[in-house]
Parts: C-alpha cells; structure tokens; sequence
C-alpha cells in the first residue's frame, strides 16, 4: 500500500461530496508530474485528501478503489483518473502553515512544490500528519 495527497478546491469538490457520493473519480488533473504519480496507484492506497484555496489544509483520508485508467472524453491516452472513496476525517485538520513549521517535512513537495496537485507521502510523513491531526475521527466514520 502506498500514501499519496490529493489536492482539490473545496468549492469545486470538497470531502463532504465525496462522502455524499460514496465514491467518484478523481478527475481534472493536467500537470504531468501529478499524472506520472497517479498512474503509481493502486487500490487499497490511501490519500490525504487536501483542500486548497482558502483553506490549506488536509482533512480526511480517501482510498483508491480503481486502477489508473483513461479519463473518458480525453483524446490524449496519458490523462488518466482513479476512483475514490472516502475513508475517514482527520479528527483535525491540518493546516499547511503548521507543515511548513515542523522541520520533518522540509523536503516534501507540498513544501517545495506547493502546486503540485497529487504527491506521494512517505510513511513517516502520513504518520506525522496523523499525530499532528490528533488521529482520525471515531473509528469506522465514513468507512465505505
């Protein structure tokens, strides 16, 4: 099982959608280096999910149901989407202001490549995220 983050502007498609769908595509993504990451996964991955814009910073946890495949209407065979599930909220969020204080995670992506919409996280920076989180939510919440 890998870990990965996911990016999305909550006003465009925020955790709470996802639940409410029980599972969606995770679809849109243009940047190359975020492509080359999403073909990495695998079902059973699980991904910070990550709201943008206004509020900077992870949530919840979703989980990978699909293997890569093309996204549909798109000529160009390399866009490729996942399907997701939800898994659980973080019991707190966690901004990204606190990330960047916490020297542990200096030399990831969304430190140094802010923009960068999917990454992977190393084990050692999920669980470091989940300390900072406090855990997740009581256990089983919004399992699918």
């Amino acid at each position: 099982m890998a870990y990965w983050l996911v990016k999305t502007e909550p006003t465009a498609f925020a955790y709470e959608d996802l639940v409410r769908l029980g599972r969606d595509r995770w679809n849109g993504v243009r940047n190359w280096a975020a492509l080359h990451h999403m073909a990495k996964m695998h079902p059973g991955d699980l991904c910070l999910f990550y709201h943008t814009g206004d509020e900077r910073r992870a949530v919840a946890v979703c989980r990978v149901v699909s293997e890569p495949y093309p996204e549909p209407g798109q000529d160009d065979p390399r866009i490729r989407i996942v399907d997701v599930a939800p898994a659980y909220r973080l019991a707190h969020p966690v901004p990204l202001a606190r990330i960047r204080l916490d020297a542990t995670f200096a030399e990831w992506e969304l430190v140094r490549q802010s923009r960068l919409s999917i990454m992977p996280v190393p084990e050692e920076l999920w669980s470091r995220i989940h300390e900072m989180a406090g855990g997740a939510e009581e256990p089983g919440t919004h399992m699918q």
